[in-house]
């Protein structure tokens, strides 16, 4: 679709967004290229508006015929399903849908498109979360075995995950020059979740500093430049070690000590450092600072976690087997 073509689109007067499918592959290329931010937001949005006028064609629709029913439809359609297991969680359904809604509000705009998405609301996430966090008990198991049995590079990686709750993508982007001493303290700077630049110190504690350090000194010649942590196989020898690695060794080591289930993850550890300390201090704005969630409603997710492991292990109703 030409720019005329476009700006012929811009009448109110003759509002058809797209007359075929590829005239609505060209309007979402001009929609992700207006977009700001990474490549992999725009990837994103374009393979959700991919999916979505996929399914438009599927169901028999007109593209330049939709309304705001069929927008809640689309909807419906992503949401999860009791019974079609295919279905997205409802964060995923999000996710997808509110690349719909900023297509249509920048047609609006651009275009002067109805904005047949406007008003329709984003599900609600549940405020909970999928990955199961380890007790006090399984924590310490999980230490002990990977002390026992694991290089000093796994080793470290788990103590970094589990003691500062630090996501797996940190760990694979971090750097041996982001290791440093500030104050007296350890610190490993991160790149965390949206930020372009490792701006972000984490303070290390004793116990993780011993493992990282057991670890480096296995390589005196690193490079400030070179991944903290390096692949030992073949096909990437001292290549920057991957997130789907750090989930396997970690998974690996969680069978180990009796845990194998599919709610039991990498991100575990990183939701028990959270329930921990907000366990310990009770303090939910601390907490937020060592996630470095940007929000503390973020953050709040984990008391409904501690509340329903309270909840469990005081069950009132199980002395019901004592009366009948």
């Amino acid at each position: 679709m030409d720019q005329q073509a476009l700006q012929t689109t811009s009448n109110p007067g003759a509002v058809q967004l797209y007359k075929t499918r590829e005239d609505a592959l060209q309007i979402v290329d001009a929609f992700i290229a207006q977009q700001p931010g990474k490549d992999s937001t725009r990837y994103t949005y374009r393979r959700s508006l991919n999916q979505f006028i996929a399914w438009v064609y599927d169901t028999g629709r007109n593209l330049d015929k939709l309304t705001k029913a069929d927008v809640v439809a689309y909807l419906a359609y992503l949401l999860p399903d009791e019974v079609d297991a295919a279905h997205k969680s409802a964060l995923t359904a999000s996710s997808y849908f509110t690349a719909v809604k900023l297509f249509y509000k920048w047609a609006a705009d651009n275009l002067a498109y109805p904005n047949i998405a406007a008003g329709v609301p984003l599900p609600r996430r549940a405020k909970v979360f999928r990955k199961e966090a380890l007790t006090p008990e399984e924590a310490h198991a999980l230490l002990d075995e990977v002390e026992a049995t694991a290089t000093t590079r796994d080793t470290a990686i788990v103590n970094l995950l589990l003691r500062n709750g630090l996501r797996t993508i940190e760990v694979t982007r971090a750097n041996v020059e982001d290791l440093q001493t500030k104050a007296g303290r350890t610190i490993l700077y991160v790149q965390g979740k949206g930020h372009n630049e490792k701006d972000t110190p984490v303070v290390i504690s004793p116990k993780c500093k011993a493992a990282l350090t057991a670890y480096l000194d296995t390589r005196p010649t690193a490079k400030g430049h070179e991944p903290l942590f390096t692949c030992t196989s073949h096909n990437n020898q001292d290549g920057r070690l991957t997130t789907r690695t750090i989930s396997g060794l970690v998974k690996q080591h969680l069978r180990a000590i009796g845990i194998d289930d599919r709610a039991y993850t990498a991100h575990s550890l990183r939701h028990t450092c959270a329930c921990s300390l907000l366990d310990a201090t009770g303090d939910l704005e601390a907490v937020r600072g060592v996630l470095r969630h940007s929000s503390v409603n973020t953050t709040r997710i984990y008391t409904y976690h501690i509340e329903e492991r309270r909840r469990l292990a005081e069950a009132p109703e199980l002395c019901l087997d004592n009366v009948y």
